[in-house]
């Protein structure tokens, strides 16, 4: 069951707020937002780049706008531009202003901007290269001057600033990176670089190929250009697998590699990860182990080094972090024992094959997305529930497609004495479709050409993970995906069988709901502005809102509204014992509600979830408007679309109403219910409750009385059986006697007894414990002293001391011989030689 929260107010629409904000209006150059209109003129500007011009990105990527806490950072050209939106909304009758950040090393325009985990750190890229800026402190809208000096660095400059540089394809820092400071740089050609910033911002501490070199490789023979030029990637997602390890890479061409292990040289990992990847191999190594086969002996040696590789991982972890100790952030390093690199794994085979669309020649891949979706996110084990990976790849013509993650990626290596010919696959469940291609062709002649310029690029929501945003060059669609998750995880999780509803799932596919939300593309002009930056703010000062900017600087947002998810399974796990639940009668039920089992679930015209039900045509103001057969042609279309709306609104209103008269209904047969329910009780409370109650009270003396002539029958059967006792039971009972004498002693003053000798021991241990103790000091003092008196004296000394007295008493002991001899010759007496010492 789904709940739309709806809580709006005058001050959520942040259009009115930042519409005239001078934070997106060009101080230079009022036409350079202009450049980037695309439309028939234009497209050799986005096909063809000038490795000595940063506008347009050649990857496409655009990112010109972000958000730290509640403060707005916007990019316009080479200049950085930082504000707060909580004082623009409280200065909304008032002159709104912004800061400029001070960056003299950024002399590129830029194009992407990241924000680092810890918010401290902005990485920015233009079309080759890339720079990190230290952001100011909070309170920055105080300052006097309105440009605010910050620090700022170049990133690879000899890999990134040169003519020669490959096009930056994108940049993102990863989450596990130590202190937020690991930026990863990927760029067209296929090389990934990980810079440590707060180490080393010229030199990588890792770098990545995920083309390999056609001299050196013997499969991958590639000839169109396209499949060794990279347009995304995205870090993978998981709570106890290789997920958090992996990097997904595609190609132009629609190739998906991935790469696995991958961790930062410099990372912070929780503990509790690392303890849980363990058991996932371990696992793995017991099934293998049970289940021999000949494709098992190939596994064997890869979780073998799966193994070795996590061990390495374990050696690293401080004490006091052995599970199941609560997990906390270690620093960690990738292991060197392993001596082959990573493998490199790939191409994907999609099954079954994605559709084209239709009207479509195809186009390149943009981006590409890894998501996760749990089953229930408020469950207390929410924790232990796998996770279902969903990725996305979308192309330059709006195709999407949606593929499951089914067969999880995991680590392995190069080897080349048994290399694994078997390619990891991706099950495609849809493809989804835009709407690009029908808006193109609503003009005379038909703009089709204009795609090979569009860059669809995808943003997740950080509140909702069902929910994704993909911005292209035409506008803005969102996409839904909770209903189809649900299905899917209902059949993964069903308590009658998890294949059968899985099967019946996939039979009866449930599709993805595609909404427009904003479009971009002029009729009149037969151009576009492209949308250059989406942001949906994930503070708690900030409204749950998105936020869209053109390249022509106009920027809009949709209130959107927060969704409950209430658990919504019928075969749902009850808590109850199931010898407590009353079985249901074979007759039929004595009352049968008007409304059904089943949840009345609202029609989808009155679906509220923020978003304009209808996409937002946002192009650049002009006063000049030309009524072309194009124009009344998209105007007829947008009529015939505010038609089916109303219609279908109409349509929900008659429902809805039909649904209140058959509660109104419902609700007077259950209140005639509930009076004739109130009289059977009053007849029930009346004289037939006492009667009842005289008739309990003498089943319940007849009760009383039969147990009590059970008893004595009981009794009389045993005398019966065994009047006396038998000479076993004497035998024990005598020893059980016995014992107890000994124990306890015949009578109180019994010293014999065992209880009286533990006494007087324990008596005699308190007596004697303080003497002992007292030695005990005694003889560490005496220790202690010896101790310091031959502090002076070594080890090797002594020994060397020792042997050399050992010597010189030989001596003595010989001479000592002579002189008795000698005198025994004299017959001279002599008295007794003194002890020589030590002997």
């Amino acid at each position: 069951m789904e709940v739309i929260v709806n809580v709006k107010c005058e001050n959520d629409d942040w259009s009115s707020v930042l519409k005239g904000h001078p934070i997106f209006f060009s101080s230079t150059d009022p036409t350079r937002s202009q450049q980037l209109e695309l439309s028939t003129s234009s497209l050799p500007d986005f096909t063809k780049f000038d490795p000595h011009n940063d506008s347009p990105s050649p990857s496409g990527r655009r990112q010109t706008m972000v958000l730290k806490d509640a403060d707005l950072i916007v990019a316009v050209g080479k200049e950085i531009r930082m504000t707060c939106l909580g004082d623009a909304k409280l200065s909304r009758g008032t002159a709104k202003s912004y800061k400029v950040l001070h960056t003299p090393n950024i002399q590129f325009d830029i194009c992407q901007l990241a924000l680092n985990p810890t918010g401290k750190l902005l990485a920015v890229a233009g079309a080759f290269q890339v720079a990190v800026v230290v952001l100011p402190r909070p309170g920055f809208m105080r300052l006097v001057p309105t440009t605010v000096d910050c620090k700022s660095i170049q990133v690879g400059q000899y890999f990134h600033a040169s003519s020669a540089s490959a096009p930056i394809a994108k940049i993102e820092w990863h989450l596990w990176g130590d202190a937020g400071s690991t930026l990863m740089v990927m760029t067209v050609d296929g090389k990934l670089r990980e810079y440590d910033i707060s180490v080393d911002a010229e030199e990588p501490l890792q770098v990545v190929s995920f083309v390999h070199d056609r001299k050196s490789s013997k499969t991958f023979n590639a000839t169109d250009s396209t499949e060794r030029e990279v347009a995304s990637f995205t870090l993978g997602k998981g709570k106890a697998d290789w997920g958090p390890l992996t990097i997904y890479v595609v190609m132009k061409s629609g190739d998906v590699y991935a790469f696995c292990p991958y961790m930062p040289k410099n990372a912070s990992i929780p503990s509790s990860y690392i303890h849980a990847l363990e058991c996932f191999v371990a696992a793995k190594q017991e099934y293998i182990s049970q289940n021999p086969s000949s494709h098992s002996q190939s596994l064997s040696a890869t979780y073998s080094h799966q193994h070795k590789y996590i061990s390495a991982l374990l050696k690293q972890l401080p004490p006091g972090t052995v599970f199941p100790a609560a997990s906390r952030s270690v620093p960690l390093h990738p292991p060197t024992t392993m001596k082959t690199p990573p493998l490199r794994q790939g191409p994907f085979l999609l099954q079954p094959a994605p559709h084209s669309l239709s009207g479509s020649e195809g186009g390149d891949a943009t981006d590409i997305l890894y998501l996760t979706f749990d089953k229930d996110d408020d469950a207390e084990d929410a924790e232990e529930i796998e996770r279902l990976g969903v990725v996305l790849v979308v192309a330059q013509d709006g195709k999407v497609d949606v593929c499951l993650d089914v067969d999880k990626v995991e680590a392995r290596w190069e080897n080349r004495q048994s290399p694994n010919a078997d390619l990891p696959m991706l099950a495609v469940y849809e493809t989804i479709d835009l709407g690009l291609i029908d808006t193109l062709s609503t003009t005379q002649p038909r703009t089709l050409d204009l795609l090979q310029g569009n860059s669809p690029i995808f943003l997740a929501d950080p509140i909702h993970q069902d929910t994704v945003y993909v911005y292209h060059g035409f506008g803005v669609h969102a996409i839904h995906f909770h209903s189809l998750l649900r299905t899917l995880s209902s059949a993964l999780y069903s308590v009658s069988g998890a294949e059968d509803a899985l099967l019946a799932a996939l039979r009866n596919p449930v599709s993805a709901e595609v909404q427009p939300i904003v479009t971009t593309f002029s009729v009149e002009r037969k151009a576009s502005n492209p949308v250059i930056s989406v942001i949906v703010p994930n503070d708690v000062y900030l409204n749950y809102s998105i936020f869209v900017l053109t390249s022509s600087m106009r920027v809009v947002s949709f209130p959107l509204n927060m969704r409950s998810t209430f658990p919504h399974n019928e075969e749902h796990k009850s808590i109850v014992p199931a010898n407590r639940l009353l079985k249901s009668a074979d007759e039929p039920l004595a009352y049968t509600s008007l409304l059904g089992t089943k949840p009345w679930e609202p029609p989808m015209g009155l679906a509220l979830t923020g978003l304009p039900t209808m996409p937002r045509l946002i192009t650049p103001e002009t006063r000049d408007f030309r009524i072309t057969s194009d124009t009344l042609r998209f105007v007829s279309a947008k009529v015939d679309e505010v038609a089916a709306r109303v219609h279908s609104v109409e349509s929900a209103h008659r429902q809805t109403n039909a649904r209140v008269d058959l509660q109104r209904k419902e609700l007077h047969r259950q209140l005639a219910k509930i009076d004739e329910i109130r009289a059977l009780l009053g007849e029930l409370r009346g004289a037939r409750q006492d009667r009842i109650d005289a008739r309990a009270r003498a089943i319940q003396g007849g009760q009383q009385a039969m147990i009590a002539r059970l008893d004595r029958v009981l009794a009389e059967l045993m005398k019966r059986a065994n009047p006396t006792l038998s000479d076993h039971e004497t035998k024990w009972f005598d020893e059980l006697g016995r014992m107890r004498e000994q124990v306890l002693g015949a009578g109180r003053y019994d010293e014999a007894s065992l209880k009286a000798r533990v006494q007087a021991l324990k008596r005699e241990h308190d007596r004697l414990l303080p003497h002992l103790k007292a030695l005990g000091e005694k003889e560490r003092a005496q220790a202690k002293i010896m101790q310091e008196k031959n502090q002076g004296l070594g080890v090797s000394q002594a020994f060397e001391f020792g042997q050399q007295f050992n010597k010189e008493r030989t001596k003595l002991e010989k001479l000592q011989t002579d002189l008795l001899d000698l005198a025994s010759r004299l017959e001279l007496p002599l008295g007794r030689p003194p002890t020589l010492l030590g002997s």
